[in-house]
């Protein structure tokens, strides 16, 4: 048995549901804890009974501690902040013997005890970002994300998890400060400031539009897998992180925005099929609820054009640089940065 536990909002729930369905796909006995955000997301998830998930309430969740801090933060910094809190909460209440958080906005297509097996006793499990070269944020955003995160409920685990969710209460914002941003620079320091904690080595974990440009995605049955493009080497695809994914009015969707080359072979694979699964999803719940906001959705023509003269800016400059020719670059930049996709209008078939 995986204890998971998430937290998210109805304008999240899609994907929740669609991390809840690719579990049941891949684990033999999981419990998902659900922390929602909103009294919509709870209401839903408590009607809907599904199996395997346990909702919580936020009236429930949060204690004095949280209330208190709650007002100074924006929601995204509060969500930040509550995230050891949603682990401790999860642990203590459930009597868990251990407790592993997921983003809600990612997707397993093999086991995660596959990646549980390599901490062999250790009491911590943490995720390097792995970002390809030309996108690498870990001075500012941190060498490990919080996306996998496995804590043991044992003496170095229950440790680990108090000390970190006191600094995210005393700090939390989305900006950088001395060495801080979020909650996710927090953990640059674990393997050496604390025992038990191991970093999750499997190529197949933690793939995200920051890392997926090192490896090609080749689908083999009903399985992809990921080719290290320098090493040649194949690893299972385990987890992967939608950062960046947004939905526009008009069944229109952006994969990862503008910051982030893909290659056809992951929006085929990977980001495609993710995003006509939630419509699928959104579907359905509409048919059991059709007042919920379930995806955020907002006006297409600002977001266009926004992300129409990112593009052009940075089209610009690197044609300044001579490093490539204006056609070349307009090219490449079209095809690999400019990814929106036409979501089916309800009723069509994917």
């Amino acid at each position: 048995m995986i204890n998971f536990c998430t937290l998210f909002d109805s304008n999240y729930l899609t994907r929740g549901l669609a991390l809840y369905e690719s579990l049941k796909n891949v684990c033999s006995a999981f419990d998902l804890y659900v922390v929602a955000f909103n009294e919509d997301c709870y209401q839903f998830l408590k009607k809907a009974g599904l199996p395997h998930i346990i909702p919580i309430s936020l009236h429930d969740f949060e204690d004095e501690e949280l209330l208190k801090i709650k007002p100074s933060r924006s929601v995204a910094e509060y969500c930040w902040t509550c995230t050891p809190s949603v682990i401790s909460y999860c642990i203590k209440s459930f009597g868990l013997s251990s407790c592993t958080y997921v983003d809600a906005d990612m997707i397993f297509y093999d086991d995660p005890q596959i990646i549980l097996n390599e901490a062999s006793n250790k009491s911590v499990i943490i995720t390097e970002h792995r970002y390809s070269k030309e996108y690498d944020q870990s001075l500012t955003h941190g060498k490990y994300c919080v996306q996998f995160m496995y804590f043991k409920n044992d003496n170095k685990g229950i440790s680990v998890l108090n000390w970190w969710r006191e600094r995210c209460i005393e700090w939390c914002f989305a900006r950088l400060e001395e060495g801080k941003f979020g909650d996710q620079k927090y953990l640059d320091n674990w393997p050496e400031q604390f025992a038990g904690i191991h970093v999750m080595k499997h190529e197949g974990g933690g793939i995200a539009p920051w890392n997926v440009q090192q490896y090609t995605c080749l689908g083999k049955g009903d399985n992809i897998y990921l080719k290290n493009k320098i090493t040649g080497e194949e690893s299972p695809l385990i987890f992967f992180h939608f950062h960046g994914l947004k939905f526009f009015l008009n069944n229109v969707v952006s994969y990862a925005g503008t910051m982030y080359e893909l290659d056809n072979d992951v929006k085929e694979l990977v980001f495609k099929p993710y995003v006509h699964g939630l419509s699928a999803i959104k579907r359905r719940v509409f048919a059991y609820d059709n007042s919920l906001n379930v995806d955020g959705a907002r006006e297409i023509t600002p977001a266009k054009f926004k992300i129409f003269f990112g593009f052009l800016k940075e089209l610009m400059v690197q044609f300044r640089t001579g490093k490539i020719s204006f056609i070349q670059l307009l090219y490449l930049k079209i095809n690999k940065h400019y990814h929106f996709c036409k979501l089916p209008i309800d009723g069509e078939a994917n």
